[in-house]
C-alpha cells in the first residue's frame, strides 16, 4: 500500500526536489503551490509523467490561513491519511530594518510559522501512526542574517516549534524535525549576481552550492530513520569553516 506525503512549495527548488525523490520511491504525494500556476502546471504534468495516479496538486498560499481548510477539505475529499509532512513552504521580507513594516512582519510569521502550527493541528486526525513531520529550516535560524530580519527569526522560531511539538505528538509516535540547508542553487538562487554568490561560496568549505537532489538524502533520512526525532539537521557544506 502507497505512503501518502504532502510537500508544501512544492512546484520548485527544494520542494520539488523532495516530492520527486517520494515519487521515485513510491509513495503518493500531495503537492501544492501558492501563486505560479504555470510553474505549478510543468511540475505536475513533469510527475504525471514519472508516476501516474500518485500525484495530487493543489493551491494553498501558506500566508492565508485560510488555506489549512483548504488543505483538509482536499485530504477529506480524496479520502486521503497521511504518512509524512513536509512543511517546506515559506517566504521572506527582504527591506531593511528601518523599512520593515508590521503588515510584512506578520505576514512573514504567518506563513512561516502560524500556517504550519494550525496546519498540523487542523489534520492531525488525519495523520498516522509512526508518521513524520519535517520542516524546512535554515542555517539563517541559526547564523545571524543581514539580508532578511523577519526570515532569520521565523527560520529560529521554526526550530524551536520542532522541540516544542515533539512531545505533542508522541501518542501517535509521529517525529518532528527539521533540515536547516545553507545555500542551495534553486532557480532564486541561480538569479543572484555573479559576485554575490562568489562571495557565498567562499566561504563555504564545500567550495559551492548544494544541489537539491542531494539535500533530499537528509529529508529521507528524517521522514524514514523511526529514531530521529527532535532534530534540526544543518547542511551547510561548512558554511564559515573556510
Amino acid at each position: 500500500m502507497n505512503r501518502t506525503a504532502i510537500v508544501t512549495g512544492a512546484t520548485k527548488g527544494i520542494g520539488k526536489a523532495i516530492a520527486s525523490r517520494l515519487l521515485q520511491e513510491g509513495w503518493m504525494v500531495v503537492i501544492t503551490y501558492s501563486s505560479d500556476t504555470q510553474a505549478a502546471t510543468v511540475t505536475y504534468n513533469e510527475f504525471c509523467g514519472m508516476a501516474p495516479g500518485r500525484v495530487y496538486l493543489l493551491q494553498a498560499d501558506n500566508s492565508d490561513l485560510s488555506s489549512v481548510e483548504t488543505i483538509d477539505g482536499f485530504l477529506d475529499e480524496n479520502n486521503l491519511t497521511v504518512d509524512a509532512v513536509i512543511l517546506n513552504a515559506g517566504i521572506t521580507d527582504r527591506s531593511d530594518f528601518l523599512s520593515i513594516k508590521p503588515e510584512n512582519w506578520s505576514k512573514v510569521f504567518t506563513a512561516n510559522v502560524h500556517f504550519p502550527v494550525f496546519l498540523l493541528q487542523k489534520i492531525y486526525p488525519r495523520m498516522n501512526e509512526k508518521g513524520s513531520v519535517t520542516f524546512t529550516g535554515s542555517l539563517m535560524g541559526i547564523q545571524p542574517h543581514s539580508v532578511s530580519l523577519a526570515y532569520g527569526v521565523t527560520k529560529a522560531s521554526v526550530h524551536a516549534l520542532v522541540k516544542n511539538l515533539v512531545k505533542f505528538f508522541t501518542e501517535k509516535q509521529i517525529r518532528i524535525n527539521a533540515v536547516a540547508p545553507g545555500f542551495v542553487d534553486t532557480e532564486w538562487q541561480k538569479t543572484k549576481p555573479a559576485e554575490i554568490r562568489s562571495n557565498i561560496t567562499r566561504k563555504v568549505a564545500a567550495g559551492r552550492f548544494c544541489t537539491p537532489e542531494e539535500l533530499t538524502d537528509v529529508y529521507m533520512l528524517l521522514i524514514e530513520n523511526q529514531y530521529m526525532n527532535g532534530e534540526v539537521v544543518v547542511c551547510d557544506g561548512g558554511y564559515s569553516y573556510k
